[in-house]
């Protein structure tokens, strides 16, 4: 029979055995989440929480007035191609329902690059550089723009810079999409067809750790993507919570955006005459859909007609 201070060491070398296989069979996974603190909890929202934020957010602005550092970038991941252009100072000024203005300056000589507004309905883009307006519906599509920056939209801003709340016709759903590499709440947002086929209209993805917006997947009937919008630096402008960077990526359009707010002033009030567009004299109309007009070269010191509409 054994003795028992003898049992008592077996048992300890039986542990320190166990402890030291314990050891090589076992191996800890540090889960880091963006650069995030792992002792960081994991926020919790319910489906009915996000949607109110998502209004909230856009119920909040009423106008604005932003000072921004545009990075525009031709091209699509889809065709493997991507050219970037030189960063472009912009104004940016907006007034509910939907009436938005967008004048972009070029880097160093400040001169204009491009001035767009839209009502909602319609709008007009107008280049310089080509002396040409671009007017039509919001909802026109032009695929065979030579330069891929003349699809540029002022609504297209409008739905990345602040998304719209769920809508009657949209039917959501929330998906708890969190692994060791991610942690996002994701509401899908889906719409019924006339002919009965249900599609996703739009993803809105809020970061748990913070339960902010951080994405929008906008999508057309088929699944394509129209836009995906990015947000990230939430600041309080006026006591109003927004994103200090967007990046706004268009593949359909070819072409992306990225944004950085210098400057922003929410709901000071933007009147009516920042939005009315005059067509400068001498430069030529293109109406969306009809045939492009022949390039034309402003005469500098001579009077040219007023800006006239090309059509078939």
């Amino acid at each position: 029979m054994m003795h028992p201070r003898g049992i008592r060491i077996l048992t300890l070398l039986l542990c320190l055995s166990l402890g030291g296989l314990s050891s090589c069979i076992v191996r800890r996974r540090i889960i880091t989440r963006n650069g995030a603190k792992t002792t960081q909890g994991l926020l919790t929202a319910s489906k009915e929480t996000l949607i109110k934020a998502v209004a909230a957010n856009y119920n909040a602005v009423h106008d604005f007035n932003a000072t921004v550092d545009m990075t525009p970038a031709i091209g699509s991941a889809e065709k493997s191609k991507i050219t970037e252009y030189k960063d472009v100072r912009a104004y940016v000024l907006f007034r509910k329902a939907a009436d938005i203005r967008i004048i972009g300056l070029y880097p160093v000589v400040r001169s204009k690059a491009f001035d767009m507004v839209s009502d909602g309905n319609t709008f007009e883009v107008y280049i310089p550089a080509k002396n040409r307006v671009i007017t039509g519906q919001n909802s026109v599509f032009l695929p065979t723009a030579k330069s891929k920056l003349e699809n540029l939209r002022p609504q297209h801003f409008l739905q990345a810079l602040l998304p719209e709340p769920v809508q009657p016709d949209e039917r959501p759903a929330l998906l708890n999409f969190t692994d060791e590499d991610n942690a996002s709440y994701i509401l899908i947002l889906t719409r019924i067809s006339a002919d009965g086929d249900v599609h996703i209209s739009r993803s809105i993805w809020f970061d748990r750790l913070t339960l902010r917006m951080v994405r929008q997947l906008i999508f057309d009937p088929e699944g394509n993507i129209l836009s995906d919008d990015r947000y990230s630096n939430w600041q309080s402008y006026d006591g109003v919570p927004f994103p200090k960077h967007i990046d706004i990526n268009r593949p359909r359009d070819e072409y992306s955006i990225v944004l950085s707010v210098v400057k922003m002033d929410i709901n000071r009030g933007v009147s009516q005459d920042k939005f009315v567009f005059e067509p400068p004299e001498g430069a030529v109309m293109q109406v969306l859909g009809q045939p492009s007009p022949p390039e034309v070269t402003p005469v500098r010191g001579k009077s040219v007609k007023k800006a006239k509409k090309i059509s078939d």
